[in-house]
Order: structure tokens, then C-alpha cells, then sequence
């Protein structure tokens, strides 16, 4: 027996999976799409855009930064892929997390990931209203988000090729126009590119040093990267669709060391080396327009309007498809209404559908109560990637016991020097919250998290206990 045809083992009351909306599910995802999902997942409009606040409190020491909590991401992907290569699922660390912890803890993961997601495609549209309406003012922003809406809607409903072929190609794009900007920065470094003179390391050690903010300059920088690299665990979910799931993911999270260290270390050294850190077109417009200005490249602004368009475009049709694979696997383990789950020519339509809606329901509430409600979902959420990744390690650590005891053959990706690096990432987010309750700007949001995860929580033990009722009844 091959080791893609191994069943996970099931000699345990918490080994679960949803196999049943799995074989529901067409598996149209060629290796093309998921090598061009998981290489895209890690460029995203949190780059392009929110790199530039980090830059504006760490300074050049947003190198560093973005080299740690970078690490901190390869951990947690090897962890997930893992476990993802050893049982593909498309509830990816939700089945994980019920395995290893209990349906608890699948359903408070599974959900919160759920809710995050539905609120980003909200964001992600209104931030590409706004690039449209700037090309074209005067038209409502609402009506450009309902019309992405509607295009991304379409393709998640027709096919998982469909949507495969949409993020194969914008992934592409991101892929393409990064790199041009990696050629041209390490060009302009090196005091090759016409019109430019080598800079040295006068940005790097000018204007107050590495570290001009200090220890506090680089915490801040420090988190406002870790939530920059959200959307790699995608990947995971998308595998299940794949025509090999165990290869996929595996390759997959094989390779995402150097992609981090290419896009995110490399562009920020790249930036920081070419423009002062202090700069106020780095936080206002963004760092990759003022390195393009600074080369002296006509219509940046332009050039990185598009590109920012192509990235939130792309998560916005990549969060539809994870959203409503998430709750087709949540709905599939008793974890959520049955409709929600139905699954209509190898698609969860009715998933794909709810997804979308309470995702244009965020953006709605964007206009009509942009002072109360729709500040405290942008709470909610701002936390939630740290639960689920806290979730990836705890399941990892049980699961990998589990595995070398009782099929070992499954473990195709194995995590490095387990233990040890599995608990210290999780020391590394536990950490990561206490600086967060030490910024007032980050800990609102960890405390709204904190009461959505525990409401979630209670939720599900209340149904765990009900269902260990109903059975002992039964």
C-alpha cells in the first residue's frame, strides 16, 4: 500500500477527519496551481501596504523583524505541514486540532478562522474599491465591491479548477512584479542601474542607527510583521483538492523557507538600503512606491496601484475559497448547520455562498456603522491567526506521539528536532501576546479576539458534552 492511500489511524476516540465532504469534493487543483497557491499566499496587500508602518517604527532594523517572525512562520507551516501530509483534509488544523485536542477545539478553530476570513474578503474589497474609484472617481465604492463579489462568487461556484486558474494567474503576477522589484533594488545597490549611485550602507546606519526607536521601535515592527505573513495556510486547505494532496502540501511547505526569505527579508532589505527609513512617503504611500520614486521609475505610484489591486484581488478570491472550505469540513464533523454543507457537483455552493454574503455584510457595515460595529469586528479578528497557530502547535506536539506509535509511515514531512522547536514556538506566541498587551494599539485587539475565541470555546464544549450525552443515550 502506497503511502497516499494509508488511512490515518483510528485507534483513537479523537482521530476524526472529514473524509466525507473531502470525497465530495472534486480534486481539480493540478501541482501548477497549488506550487503558484502556495508561492502567492506569501504576497499579499500586507507587504505591499503594511510593511511600511513596521519600516516607520523599526526603522532598518525591520530586517531583523521580519527575519524573526519569519522563522516563527516556517515553524508553524512545518508543523501544519506535517500533520496535512500525514491526513489531508480541507479543514486542514481544524480536523487537526479535534484529533489531537478534542471537537472543541476543531470547532473554536475552525470558526474563528471562519469569521477572520469572511472579514478580510470584506477589507480586501473595499481596499480594491478604493484603487478603483482613485482611476475612476466619482462611481460608488460599494458597487465595485459587489462586482468583485459577483466575478469571485462565479468562479468559486463553477469549479475548484476555476478558482485555481484565477489565483494561478494573479499569484503570477505577484510573483512577476516582486521580483522585477528585487532585480531592480538589488541593481540600484550594487550602483549598476542607470541614473543611480551605490548607497552604501549610509541608509542602514544613518538618521539614529539600526535601531533609531529602539527596543520598542522594533517590538512594534515585530508585530506588525507577524500578521503580514497571514494567508499561507491556504495551501494546506487547498491541498485537499489537489490531484496528489501528500506530494502537494509537502512541496509546498518544503519550499516556503526560501520564499519567505525572498519576499519579505529580501524586499525589506532592499527598501531600507535604498530609501531613508524616515521617509514619509514609506508609511503614508508605502515602501515599495518610495523605493520605485527614489529609482526615478515614472508612473511608481501607478505600477504599485496595480499591483496592490492584483493582491487584493487575489486574497479576496483565495479567503472565499478557504472560507468556504472551512465551514463544508466544520458542517461535515456535526460542527455546524447541515445546509451549510451541501455540496452541489464536487462544490460546496451553499458554503461558497453564506462566505461571500457575510463577507459583503462586512463592508456594508463599513458605511452604516463605521464608528461602533464595524471597528470592533477589525478587533475581533486582529488576534486570530496567533489562536489558530497556538492550535497548529498543540495539535503537532500530540499528534506527532501518536503517529510514530501507531503509523509512521505517514509522517512523509517531519518537523525539525521535535520537541524542542515545537515548544519553543509556542513559547515564541505566548510571547508575542504579551507584547501585544503591552502596546494600547495592539491590545484591543487581543482582548476582543480573547472574548470571541472564548465564546467559541464554550460553544463547543457545550456541544461536545451534548454529543458524548446523546451517545452514551443512544
Amino acid at each position: 500500500m502506497s503511502r497516499n492511500s494509508v488511512s490515518p489511524p483510528t485507534d483513537s476516540p479523537a482521530a476524526v477527519s472529514d473524509a466525507g465532504a473531502d470525497s465530495a469534493l472534486t480534486h481539480g487543483l493540478k501541482q501548477r496551481h497549488l506550487s503558484m497557491i502556495a508561492l502567492g499566499g506569501v504576497i499579499g496587500a500586507g507587504l505591499f501596504v503594511g510593511s511600511g508602518a513596521g519600516i516607520a517604527a523599526a526603522g532598518p532594523s525591520i530586517i531583523v523583524a521580519y527575519a524573526v517572525s519569519g522563522l516563527l512562520v516556517m515553524l508553524v507551516m512545518r508543523m501544519l505541514g506535517e500533520m496535512s501530509a500525514a491526513n489531508p483534509a480541507s479543514g486542514s488544523f481544524s480536523v487537526h486540532a479535534e484529533r489531537a485536542i478534542g471537537p472543541w477545539a476543531g470547532f473554536t478553530a475552525g470558526w474563528a478562522f471562519w469569521v477572520l476570513l469572511c472579514v478580510a474578503v470584506g477589507l480586501e474589497g473595499i481596499g480594491a474599491a478604493k484603487i478603483v474609484t482613485g482611476w475612476l472617481p466619482g462611481t460608488p465604492e460599494w458597487a465595485w465591491v459587489a462586482l468583485f463579489m459577483v466575478v469571485f462568487l462565479g468562479a468559486n461556484l463553477a469549479s475548484v479548477t476555476k478558482f485555481g486558474e484565477f489565483e494561478f494567474w494573479f499569484a503570477a503576477l505577484k510573483v512577476v512584479a516582486i521580483s522585477l522589484f528585487l532585480v531592480l533594488g538589488v541593481l540600484a545597490i550594487l550602483g549598476v542601474l542607470p541614473g543611480t549611485d551605490a548607497p552604501g550602507t549610509a541608509n542602514l546606519s544613518g538618521e539614529g542607527g539600526f535601531m533609531p526607536n529602539g527596543t520598542e521601535g522594533l517590538v512594534i515592527g515585530l508585530l506588525a510583521s507577524v500578521f503580514a505573513y497571514g494567508g499561507l495556510e491556504t495551501v494546506t486547505i487547498a491541498a485537499a483538492e489537489s490531484e496528489n494532496p501528500v506530494q502537494g502540501v509537502a512541496k509546498a511547505v518544503r519550499t516556503a523557507m526560501w520564499r519567505i526569505a525572498l519576499f519579505y527579508v529580501g524586499s525589506m532589505a532592499v527598501v531600507v538600503t535604498l530609501v531613508p527609513w524616515d521617509d514619509p512617503k514609506v508609511a503614508t504611500v508605502g515602501p515599495f512606491y518610495a523605493a520605485l520614486d527614489h529609482l526615478g521609475i515614472s508612473g511608481a505610484a501607478e505600477i504599485m496601484n496595480v499591483v496592490i489591486l492584483i493582491a487584493l484581488l487575489s486574497a479576496m478570491n483565495a479567503n472565499i475559497y478557504g472560507a468556504s472550505r472551512m465551514a463544508c469540513s466544520l458542517v461535515a464533523r456535526g460542527q455546524g448547520p447541515k445546509r451549510l454543507g451541501k455540496i452541489s457537483s464536487g462544490v460546496p455552493r451553499a458554503a461558497v455562498l453564506v462566505s461571500s454574503v457575510f463577507g459583503f455584510l462586512c463592508v456594508l457595515l463599513s458605511y452604516w456603522r463605521p464608528d461602533d460595529v464595524f471597528p470592533w469586528l477589525l478587533n475581533m479578528i486582529g488576534a486570530v491567526i496567533l489562536v489558530v497557530w497556538i492550535f497548529i502547535g498543540v495539535s503537532q506536539l500530540i499528534l506527532r506521539v501518536r503517529l510514530e506509535r501507531t503509523a509512521p509511515e505517514l509522517l512523509v514531512v517531519r518537523m525539525w528536532f521535535f520537541p524542542v522547536l515545537p515548544l519553543l514556538a509556542l513559547l515564541a506566541m505566548g510571547g508575542i501576546f504579551l507584547l501585544m498587551l503591552r502596546q494600547p494599539d495592539t491590545r484591543d485587539q487581543l482582548l476582543a479576539t480573547g472574548v470571541l475565541t472564548a465564546v467559541l470555546i464554550a460553544i463547543g464544549l457545550v456541544r461536545q458534552r451534548r454529543a458524548a450525552a446523546a451517545a452514551v443515550k443512544g
